[in-house]
């Protein structure tokens, strides 16, 4: 199993939430301060760390670091 820490950014427009591309980082430390860094920038951030088995390709379940501003609704259900 391997971690990745993921940052997703929306945009807003009008009502509708526009995804950024999902970037990934190293560690939990650098989600955070890049969420950080673009939430004056965008309507809302999250950043996340998520385990994968690289062999299997299944995912477990995202646990959030870090939100912040408004996120588009049902994200996180």
């Amino acid at each position: 199993m391997a971690t990745m820490y993921l940052v997703q950014a929306f945009k807003q427009v009008g009502r509708k939430f526009v995804a950024d591309p999902v970037q990934a980082v190293k560690t939990a430390e650098k989600a955070m301060a890049t969420a950080e860094r673009l939430a004056p920038m965008r309507a809302g951030v999250i950043a996340f760390s998520q385990e994968v088995d690289v062999e299997t390709d299944a995912y477990d379940e995202p646990r959030i670091l870090l939100k912040l501003g408004n996120l588009p609704p049902g994200l996180l259900e």
